[in-house]
Formats: structure tokens, sequence, C-alpha cells
């Protein structure tokens, strides 16, 4: 065909009538739609994952706190003089102190060798301390420290890894651990808290991703 010949095109109305024949085709007309029912389904499930991992990020609040404070510990001197109404909470601190054996439990954590002790400090039963008996040395080979190094928080705020300990206090030992009671975590570190920060980010990520396919999916075909 030579280069310069002329192309005839379809006019706008027979484009217009292409379109509409194409648009009442019969065959397009008995297609099924859309599955609305597994688009609801799907956002349901998305929307459930997102408020999962909203909670799970705001449970996770206290730690990232604690992760980003200062990592120079604060002496306060001996546990069983302290006032908690003048501490602030998630301290990295250092003090002394004696601990007791009244209501004192021990407990093991998942993917760890070592077990663990929650004990009152002799002489107050709103400071309690836990720590870390290393993997073959519990039983009276144990001498449990008098100086510790760790975080102090308030036991209603310790987060995950304490959440349940009061309950267990109260069945193994039938002592009930007062409601303003406090909690030295020796060996945690604000460094040793990092991890937090990362899965609060992850977290943040999911909830990100499921709120903008949710509405990928429910938005009107257009």
């Amino acid at each position: 065909m030579p280069l310069n010949q002329p192309v005839d095109l379809p006019s706008l109305s027979d484009a217009r009538a292409l379109a509409r024949k194409e648009v009442e085709d019969p065959e397009l007309q008995a297609l099924p739609g859309p599955p609305k029912r597994q688009r609801t389904l799907a956002a349901v499930l998305m929307l459930l994952t997102m408020v999962a991992s909203c909670a799970m990020g705001w449970s996770l609040r206290s730690e990232v706190q604690y992760a980003v404070s200062s990592s120079f510990p604060i002496a306060i001197g001996e546990l069983a003089s302290l006032e908690p109404s003048s501490l602030t909470p998630n301290q990295y601190v250092v003090a002394r102190g004696l601990l007791g054996t009244a209501g004192a439990v021990r407990y093991a954590r998942p993917f760890e060798g070592d077990s663990f002790r929650l004990q009152p400090v002799a002489g107050t039963a709103r400071v309690w301390v836990e720590i870390r008996v290393p993997e073959g040395m519990e039983g009276p080979r144990f001498v449990p420290p008098s100086e510790f190094t760790g975080r102090l928080v308030p036991l209603s705020k310790a987060g995950l890894r304490l959440s349940g300990v009061t309950r267990s206090v109260v069945q193994q030992t039938g002592q009930t651990i007062a409601p303003d009671a406090w909690v030295l975590v020796d060996g945690a570190s604000p460094r040793a808290s990092r991890w937090a920060i990362a899965l609060v980010v992850l977290f943040a990520f999911f909830a990100v991703w499921n709120g903008v396919s949710i509405i990928r999916i429910l938005r009107p075909i257009r």
C-alpha cells in the first residue's frame, strides 16, 4: 500500500454504534457479576488483621518507650526504702536490695533455656524483682543477687512478658500483689528492648497494607 494513500476511518456515529452494540451484547450480559460475597469476606478478614495489628502495636508502646530511653542506669539506692509514688516509670536503674521468699514464683519462657524468678523485696510488698536463673543453676546452688540493673516499671504496665505473672503468684502462693506494685526486671536494658521497635514497625506496615487493600477492594469498579 502506498504511504500517501488515505485510510478510511469510521465516523464518530459508527464508533458510538459499535460501542453500544458491544455493551448490549447478550453474551457479555450473561457473564456473572463481580464476586461480592468473596470481596466482602476478604475485606472483613483484612479489617480484622488491621485491628489486630494495631492492638499488638499498641500493647508494645511501653516497650518502645523504654527502648528509646537513656542507656545509662540511674542509681536509686535501696529498693526497700523506695516510695513508688515518687518513681518515674520505664527507667533504666541500678539498685540494691535483699529478696524475700513469700510469694516468690519460678517460671520459664518458650525458646529460652534459663528460668526466671519473681520475688518481692524484703521489707516491702510494693516492689518486686524478676531475676534470670542460668540453665542448670536452679536449686540450692543458686544465690540471688543483691544488686540489680534493669528496667523499673509498674507491674501493670510491664508488657506481654509479665502479663500473666500476677495471676501465677496468686495461684501458686495464694499471695496477692498490690495493684500499685512495681517490678525491676534485672538485666533488661533499653538496647535489649529494641526488638519491640521492629515489631511495631512490622505491625504498622500490616495495618497500612490491609487498610489500602480494603479501599481497593471496596472501591466501585468504573
